[in-house]
């Protein structure tokens, strides 16, 4: 519990104040007249400041500064901008116009600074025209600040460090499940590399407002990217819990039940709320198999509960924390421990495999199967056919029963006693298990005493009839 409470802590101290309106603004008809912008018929702005598909100008009332710091105006959103203060020009950030034609996109972020000879004692006219035509997308909240800050304005150093932190973390993670995935070739190592390489590339594009002043037009796309990424993320956090703790058709009908859901959120209003919501829904639907899994007192159940519940809470009560540093904490927290637990039981499974094959040496009449799994002691009786799977062989066993060995097709072949004989390229067949070998159309197939028949290259068909002992008028009936 003290480790919750601290992380609760650790993410309220990182948190920072919103830029804040302290006037309120007028929209108006303009036109840049020879003293500066001439405004007729404003009227104040009730909601929100929205230039998207049109030009406009707004107005507010602003107090000189009271201190000798120097000012500038911070604009953030997806328009172009052009400002005024006390009619005297401050600077402009692509150029506004009348038409998608007219207008020159600016950048997502612009800061025009602001002289000492510009402000007049009381109140000074702040004047902005604004127009939005290359967004690509609308959005719900178009501008995310106009305001006059001293300089330097307030920087969020301490979570953009967090979240490079744990992005490089998760980069690790993803490293070493990748690694992992590659010696064991388990599903859920391979998902995990996803997640954890999925939350890194996203706290990566989350950081680009802060590191890069790019053009207004590319914040859909980036939004967009943060979107497609939280979503990714929570489509494989569902699908890696259930298939630990629900396995079977159950688990493909709760992840296809849960990517519905989670894509749907594509619908809802602004990008904010698409990926709250996505990663709320992800949480959601993952705590369903391991709540299933703690009622069977599976093991590992309990944490991985006790986990997505924090996740819940935290986005659910905290969203604005959540979305900004509070899910990279979340995500490299799961994969570290998860990452530690296989590293742990790889080591465990390696001197298994060593003792395995240390008592294998004793047992001629066994074949020792290096798998994902472990090793395997394999009677050679029981094995039917040997099939070629690239770097990997396919032994078809009695019973209909088949293993994937770790082996290349040339270097068993001189493992396996004489009974056994390579009929094809890629296949190798147990001729004490031969029914009978007989033509189909124009090729030629090798029947077991069990199992699908094999195919027989014309080049090896002499020794097979050999081997076989087989007149060609009788095999070929």
């Amino acid at each position: 519990m003290w480790r919750i409470l601290f992380l609760i802590f650790l993410l309220t101290g990182f948190t920072s104040p919103a830029y804040a309106q302290d006037s309120s603004w007028q929209a108006c008809h303009g036109v840049v007249g020879p003293a500066g912008p001439v405004l007729s018929d404003c009227r104040s702005i009730a909601d929100l400041i929205d230039p998207q598909g049109r030009e406009i100008w707004i107005r507010s009332i602003v107090r000189a500064p009271a201190d000798a710091r120097p000012r500038v105006l911070y604009v953030a959103g997806v328009a172009s901008s052009e400002a005024w203060l006390n009619g005297l020009r401050l600077g402009a950030n692509g150029r506004p116009g009348a038409t998608a034609r007219e207008e020159a996109p600016g950048r997502y972020r612009a800061i025009l600074p602001i002289s000492e000879a510009v402000w007049q004692r009381g109140e000074n006219v702040l004047v902005l025209r604004l127009s939005s035509f290359h967004g690509g997308l609308r959005f719900a909240r178009p501008m995310s600040a106009v305001a006059v800050l001293p300089y330097p304005y307030p920087q969020r150093i301490a979570p953009l460090a967090v979240t490079f932190l744990a992005a490089g973390t998760l980069l690790a993670a993803a490293f070493g499940f990748g690694v992992i995935h590659a010696m064991r070739r388990t599903r859920t190592s391979l998902i995990l590399a996803a997640m954890a390489g999925v939350a890194m590339l996203q706290a990566i594009v989350e950081s680009v407002r802060t590191l890069f002043d790019y053009s207004y037009p590319l914040h859909a796309w980036r939004m967009g990217a943060i979107w497609a990424l939280a979503a990714v993320f929570a489509i494989l956090l569902v699908r890696y819990v259930s298939i630990r703790f629900l396995p079977g058709t159950r688990s493909i009908i709760i992840t296809g039940l849960s990517s519905g859901l989670v894509g749907a959120t594509a619908l809802l209003p602004s990008f904010e709320v698409k990926t709250m919501w996505a990663l709320i829904l992800g949480g959601a639907f993952a705590a369903l198999p391991a709540a299933a899994a703690v009622r069977r007192r599976l093991p590992g159940a309990r944490p991985t509960l006790a986990y997505l519940l924090l996740f819940l809470a935290l986005a659910l009560g905290l969203p604005e924390w959540f979305t900004d540093l509070s899910y990279f904490l979340l995500a490299a927290g799961l994969v570290l421990p998860l990452l530690m637990v296989e590293v742990v039981r790889l080591g465990r499974d390696n001197r298994s495999r060593e003792a395995a094959l240390t008592h294998a040496a004793s047992q001629p009449d066994r074949l020792t199967v290096a798998s994902a799994r472990g090793v395997e002691l394999v009677p050679i009786a029981e094995i039917l056919a040997v099939v070629g799977a690239d770097d990997y062989v396919e032994l078809r066993l009695v019973g209909g029963r088949s293993l994937l060995h770790a082996a290349r097709l040339d270097g068993l072949a001189s493992q396996l006693p004489a009974s056994f004989l390579r009929i094809h390229r890629s296949v190798i067949a147990n001729l004490s298990r031969v029914q009978r070998l007989e033509r189909d159309g124009g090729r030629w197939r090798l029947h077991l005493s069990d199992g699908a028949p094999l195919p027989v290259s014309r080049s090896r068909l002499p020794a097979l009839r050999e081997a076989l002992d087989v007149c060609p008028v009788a095999a070929a009936a």
